[in-house]
Order: structure tokens, then sequence, then C-alpha cells
């Protein structure tokens, strides 16, 4: 209701309506703690190492304390380490701890929720489902606030601040599908913040894009590598890259970044690239430096690497994370099934701590549509489908898609229509839609699977 309510105001009136978002978004996420926690991170982002270990193994040690009280899933946990040495008793203390998949917590995620929380105190969002498969996430907004608190460190880092004007291509709808003549963007005035549709992107669409980008004011950009890539490539085919220096830099996140699209996205918006890996159930953040390795926000959470692969320089292997700091749903040592590269020897940018070179997840392919628009990021069609165990988008021509979807135990025609509506929101009425059910969805060589696998779209440089 409230999403069509908002397609029927004039353009204006939706400006207030992000506005109105903006502050109370604003409100929820910057507060005292969150204030408090990015100034003592940005104190200790340079170490000294041995300090921020110990910060994890007391946090570690809470969260296991406060698990074996009060989480049904970790009642029998043993204690604590006692090892004198911090590293070593980290090490020993998630020794203990059995791995979780993301199928046993999606089924069994109640038994995740401290029981000494009630819920009206916590914040309840849901996974993107980055596969197909969306998890259902309580939050303390101190836990929330702790994540923006990583992103602003590194925000803050590269000369960008809160109270800057800045740009956004992320996958809110923040434009109506129907509207087929400029300004496919929207403003929210109190945070300074232009959001630009990344469903309208199109051949003959981006000379608006590419307009807007020399006229917005902005000392910063964030949003999908996907998205960035497809503005950034309109500008260097028109001649028309913003000016060097212009913009401090372009955060990247909630997508792989993939070398061709950084190499496009820098050249064309005259700022360096700086991208972030995090996840919805806020276990993990890794943020970029100068030299474009990720991270570990050690305060936020512990990473783990099951190596498959080693040499003198790194290892490589599935990620295994812990959150620390979350009281209300706790993950310890969750498999969140991305393939990361860690590196053996200290960054050269002189941040102590865990650094990663890479980390493999969230590679999808663009939808082609009949009028020529290209959607990347689709997977939020896929949150809040709880009714829905997995699901998959195939395309092999523009006209069409398929999405193969693993009903869950409450499927119905009701989750097929809710299902069909957030495809139309996004893609429109001319592509053709078929929704096809099946027992099951093939896997990529690495165990996942695409959320969209197009043909005509595939996500090449």
């Amino acid at each position: 209701m409230r999403r069509l309510l908002y397609e029927a105001l004039p353009i204006f009136a939706q400006n207030v309506a992000c506005t109105a978002e903006g502050y109370r978004r604003s409100r929820s996420r910057f507060t005292p703690h969150f204030y408090r926690t990015l100034a003592e991170w940005e104190a200790s982002v340079h170490g000294p190492l041995d300090k921020l270990v110990l910060l994890q193994r007391q946090r570690l040690n809470a969260l296991v304390a406060r698990a074996r009280a009060h989480v049904p899933y970790y009642r029998d946990l043993p204690p604590p380490s006692d090892h004198p040495d911090d590293r070593e008793a980290i090490a020993r203390t998630l020794a203990t701890v059995e791995p979780v998949e993301k199928t046993t917590f999606r089924e069994k995620y109640a038994s995740f929720l401290a029981d000494d929380r009630r819920q009206r105190e916590l914040v309840q969002t849901a996974t993107s489902g980055t596969t197909g498969t969306p998890l259902l996430l309580w939050h303390t907004p101190e836990r929330i606030g702790e994540g923006y608190a990583a992103v602003w460190r590194q925000r803050r880092a590269f000369n960008a601040d809160m109270s800057d004007p800045f740009m956004t291509f992320g996958g809110q709808v923040v434009v109506p599908l129907r509207q087929t003549r400029p300004p496919y963007w929207r403003t929210n005035l109190y945070n300074r913040q232009t959001l630009f549709s990344i469903y309208h992107i199109s051949p003959s669409q981006l000379v608006h894009y590419v307009d807007a980008m020399h006229t917005t004011q902005a000392t910063y950009v964030q949003g999908y590598p996907s998205a960035l890539h497809l503005v950034a490539r309109a500008l260097l085919d028109a001649g028309r890259p913003l000016p060097e220096g212009r913009l401090v830099s372009v955060f990247t996140s909630s997508e792989s970044l993939l070398a061709f699209q950084r190499e496009a996205i820098e050249k064309a918006f005259g700022a360096p690239v700086r991208d972030h890996y995090a996840a919805s159930e806020l276990v993990v953040s890794m943020t970029a430096c100068q030299l474009n390795n990720l991270h570990v926000d050690m305060e936020f959470g512990i990473v783990e690497v099951e190596v498959q692969e080693e040499t003198d320089e790194f290892e490589r292997g599935p990620i295994v994370v812990t959150g620390l700091g979350e009281d209300a749903t706790v993950l310890l040592r969750y498999q969140i099934r991305d393939i990361g590269t860690r590196l053996r020897k200290p960054c050269a940018c002189g941040r102590p701590g865990d650094v990663f070179r890479e980390v493999d997840g969230r590679v999808e392919d663009y939808v082609a549509t009949p009028d020529g628009r290209l959607i990347g990021r689709l997977d939020h069609i896929f949150k809040e489908q709880f009714d829905v165990a997995e699901a998959q988008i195939l395309q092999e021509d523009k006209g069409s898609i398929d999405v193969l979807v693993v009903p869950g135990p409450g499927y119905s025609e009701r989750s097929e229509k809710k299902l069909m509506r957030e495809v139309r929101m996004r893609l429109g009425d001319q592509i053709k839609v078929r929704i096809q059910i099946t027992k099951a969805i093939p896997r990529e060589p690495n165990g996942k699977f695409r959320a969209v696998r197009s043909e005509v779209g595939r996500n090449l440089p």
C-alpha cells in the first residue's frame, strides 16, 4: 500500500517522502552509541595489533558467555579458553564451535535469537537473498550502529563526511518504473543525497544520467559496482568523464567489484574506488585501503579461512565469520559461502591486522529488457520471500526470463503473486516472465549459484 501511494505522488512529493525517510533512517542509525563507537574505532584502527587481538578476545568471551546463557542453539557450548596468549585463546575457543551453515540458520533461526531480548526492542531485517534464499534477521540498534561505524571509519579516512552531499546507485525503487522521462532520480534533502534509479538505465536514457553526473553537487558516490560501471561506460563513451578530483572517492559494496569495473569507474568518475565487504547478518566487515586490499574490521568480527589453496604469499578458501558484539541474533563461525584470499604478510599501507586481497562472491549477470535496459543486482526480488526456499532468474533472450523457484513449506498462489509483483516492479510489463517450480537449482563449481544467469546480459567488459 505504501509503495502504491508513493508511486501516485507527484515528483516533488516523492522528494519530500525520500527526505522524510532519510530523516527517519538517520535518527535510527546515527545514535550516541554510533558516535562513541566511531570515535573509539578511529583511534584503534592503527593498532597496536596486540590491543586489537585483546579486544577481539574480550568481545568473543562476552559473546560466548551470553550465548551459553541466553541463546538456545549454543546452550551446550564450553566456556571460553583461558590460555594466556590471546591469539591462541581465540583459536581454542572457536575450535569448540561447530560451523553454522546458512541452511541451518534459516531452518532454526529462532534458536539463534537471545531469549532475554524482546522483539519490540530489536530491528527486524532480512538478507537480500544473493543465492535466492532470504534469511530473517533481528538486530539491536547498537549493532546496526556498529555496522555504520565501520563504514564511516573508512569513508572519513578518505575525506568523506556525513554532512557532505553524495549520489547513490542502490536497490531502492525510488522512481516508478512506468516513468519514461527524466529525472530518473530523487532527492533526500535531509542527508544531501541524490538517489538514482538503477532500473531505468538503458542506452537511450544514459545521456540523462551523464548530464546529471555533471550537474549534481556531490563529494562522493556510493553504490553497486554493476550500476556504476554502466554509468561509467556512458561517461567515457560520451567523452565526458568527470574532472579528476571533483569526487574524493567512489564507495562500492553489495557485489563483487570486478577489475574491469574498477578501471572504468575510476577513469570515468575521476576518483579512486574504495570497496567494502559486509553482510546483512552483520557478522563481518572488511574495508579497502588505498592499496585496494580489504582489511578485516577486527573490532567488528573475526574471519577464518578454510584453506584450500596456499602459497608463501596467501591462503585461499571459504571464509567462516564470527560477528562480535551482537546481543540479539548470535552467529558463531558462520559459513557465509564466499571465498577469501588472505595475505600472509602485513599490508604495505601500514594498517595492522588481518588483510585480504579479495573476497569472491555475489557476481551476477545483468537482465536485459526488451526496451534496452540492463538491470543488475536483482536479488532484491527475493528479499523477504520466506515461502521460497531458493530461486534463480534465467534469461536466454531479451523478451523473457524464467524464474526458477524451489518452494518452501508455505509456498502458495499468494506467494507466487507476491514474487511476480516484485519482478514486475523492477523489470516492467514488457518482458515475459515464467515462474517454474523445481526441486533443486544447480550450483556453480564453487558450490554457490547465481541469483541471475543471463546469456544476453553477461557481465563482461
